[in-house]
């Protein structure tokens, strides 16, 4: 004879349904937005003067689960050129939050130079197009398991080039989540 005990029943299905529920949750792709761009510093390189700037971008995590990612460095690109780079640490981000994150990068004005006629159009216009690319690994906790992923974020902001500001952008990210 079997033991029946609705405890262990209500348990059981419990357990099952939520591990259904995480485990068929299709993983959403995390947003980024540039909110300013912050000029830090000048330093010179003869017989250039380099820009230091802090990027503040606004991250959103849509996903019910946290995730912990690694460093890496963002390029960042003028007319096709690396014109600099910015450091993004190592963090973590809570499920469904968004938080501000500042990247401290660096702009060589030897690679403007070379597009010196271009830069001067810009300038005259009061438009600027940049284009940045980063790829974020990490893990993603559920429960006890974590799950690799690899987010790869391609933007392509606007900016007025003499105050900075942002007048436009898009931004696409991809995300590669590893199930191993």
């Amino acid at each position: 004879m079997v033991n029946w005990s609705w405890t262990s029943a209500l348990v059981g299905a419990a357990a099952a349904a939520t591990t259904a529920a995480l485990m068929s949750a299709k993983p959403k792709d995390p947003t980024f937005h540039l909110v300013s761009i912050n000029i830090t510093s000048f330093k010179l390189s003869a017989p250039f003067i380099d820009t230091e700037v802090i990027l503040t971008v606004h991250v959103t995590n849509p996903n019910a689960v946290p995730i912990h990612y690694s460093s890496t460095e963002m390029s960042i690109f003028y007319v096709g050129t690396l014109l600099g780079s910015a450091k993004v640490s190592a963090g973590s981000q809570s499920p469904r939050s968004c938080q501000l994150l500042h990247l401290p990068a660096r702009l060589k004005s030897v690679e403007l130079a070379h597009h010196a006629v271009q830069l001067m159009a810009d300038v005259k216009r009061r438009e600027m197009r940049l284009d940045a690319t980063v790829d974020i690994e990490g893990v993603a906790r559920v429960v006890w398991w974590g799950h690799r992923f690899k987010v790869h974020v391609e933007s392509h902001v606007t900016v007025d080039p003499v105050f900075l500001d942002v007048i436009e952008q898009e931004n696409k990210a991809d995300l590669e989540l590893f199930v191993t």
